[in-house]
């Protein structure tokens, strides 16, 4: 079959191999990244630490991410994209099985540290993916079935991760999960197309520099990036210190409840994708203002003691970040003259850094002002 040098327009069976493969990634990346969160007053019980310090099992994950993915984006220029990215993926599922089997926290922690490391070749490499290969009309669709992929793998690491820790052990719901993943990637593997519109270029330091520093001088680009840290930041937050709450009274929650709750997810699913294609054709600024507004209406939600009406907080919450996310994400590689992947590897590198600053920061709000302290966080986060 010849390669076609046309971009890939939705409806086409490229298209529809494309998301899958995309999908599939974006559902193993959260699911492993994010399956230890609902497990964070677990690891608090277990090694007798804190809620603040519980939060490195994400953090310190997501902080070796938003270094390294600054590396990995020129590392697929000269290596190729899907080849990076399987290995990303598979290497980062391997790393969650070798986590349930460590004994002490601190093996624990330099494991969910690799896995950072590891994760780092998909998601810049991925933006810049589908920027390259698929039609300018069609990537806002694209990028938010990629999104709506994580959000349904962040659904389901968190929720499986609850079930198992009640029914066996947090170590068994880990080996478990990295099982996915290796499936996931297999998934991934088989489905993706090879790139065509993809041009290798020498592995250079000091082209990379100079990229990275061009996009920074870049009249709108650094703003999406701020965005970024911000929108990632505030969504960790809120679910790294949900668990704390629920399990407390008066609600007293099972751990496999408390993982229900993050089913919320799914709405992510629609909104990502939904969201994204609204904004390629009503326009990415006034869409952006849209959901960050949505955000601040259901984090205001999350104030009141019903159960009930805290779940629909977080509902509207997460709407409005998939939403976010997907509108800026998708603007950095239409912005970018150049360099998709390292400027696709800058936003990311905020937004992953917002995870694990702005998510570990939050523990000690958390610990002063028990929710109100959280809500009152993230609302200055989302107003700034």
């Amino acid at each position: 079959m010849l390669k076609t040098t046309e971009p890939i327009r939705r409806g086409t069976p490229a298209f529809r191999r494309t998301t899958l493969a995309v999908f599939a990634a974006g559902f193993s990346t959260f699911a492993l990244l994010y399956c230890v969160q609902p497990l964070m007053p677990v690891f608090s019980r277990e090694f007798n630490v804190s809620p603040a310090a519980s939060s490195l099992s994400v953090s310190l994950t997501a902080g070796l991410l938003a270094v390294s993915i600054l590396i990995a984006g020129s590392i697929s220029d000269a290596w190729g994209r899907k080849s990076v990215m399987v290995f990303s993926l598979a290497a980062a599922a391997a790393l969650t099985v070798v986590s349930a089997l460590m004994p002490g926290w601190r093996g624990f922690l330099t494991v969910r540290a690799l896995e950072g490391v590891a994760f780092s070749g998909l998601p810049a490499v991925a933006m810049a993916y589908l920027s390259e290969e698929i039609h300018p009309g069609s990537v806002g669709l694209a990028m938010g079935i990629y999104i709506g992929g994580g959000a349904l793998g962040g659904m389901a690491g968190r929720f499986t991760a609850g079930i198992l820790t009640d029914l066996l052990s947090w170590r068994w719901a880990l080996g478990a999960i990295g099982g996915f993943g290796v499936a996931a990637a297999v998934v991934f593997w088989r489905a993706l197309p090879a790139s065509v519109h993809f041009h290798p270029r020498p592995l250079e330091l000091r082209g990379a520099v100079a990229a990275f520093l061009d996009h920074l001088r870049d009249a709108g680009l650094p703003w999406i990036f701020a965005e970024g840290f911000l929108l990632l930041g505030s969504f960790t937050t809120i679910y790294n210190y949900i668990g704390y709450r629920l399990l407390a009274p008066p609600y007293e929650l099972s751990q496999t409840a408390v993982g229900a709750v993050f089913g919320v997810y799914v709405v992510g699913i629609g909104s990502s994708a939904w969201v994204g294609d609204l904004a390629g054709r009503l326009g990415r600024r006034k869409v952006m203002w849209a959901t960050m507004t949505v955000m601040l209406a259901g984090l205001a939600v999350t104030l009141a003691r019903p159960l009930v009406v805290i779940i629909a907080g977080l509902v509207i919450f997460t709407f409005g970040f998939f939403g976010s996310h997907s509108v800026a994400s998708s603007w950095v590689g239409l912005r970018a003259r150049h360099s998709k992947a390292q400027a696709s590897a800058l936003y990311l590198f905020f937004y992953y850094l917002g995870s694990s600053l702005l998510g570990a920061y939050g523990g000690f709000f958390w610990s002063a002002w028990a929710w109100r302290g959280i809500v009152g966080f993230i609302g200055a986060l989302l107003v700034v």
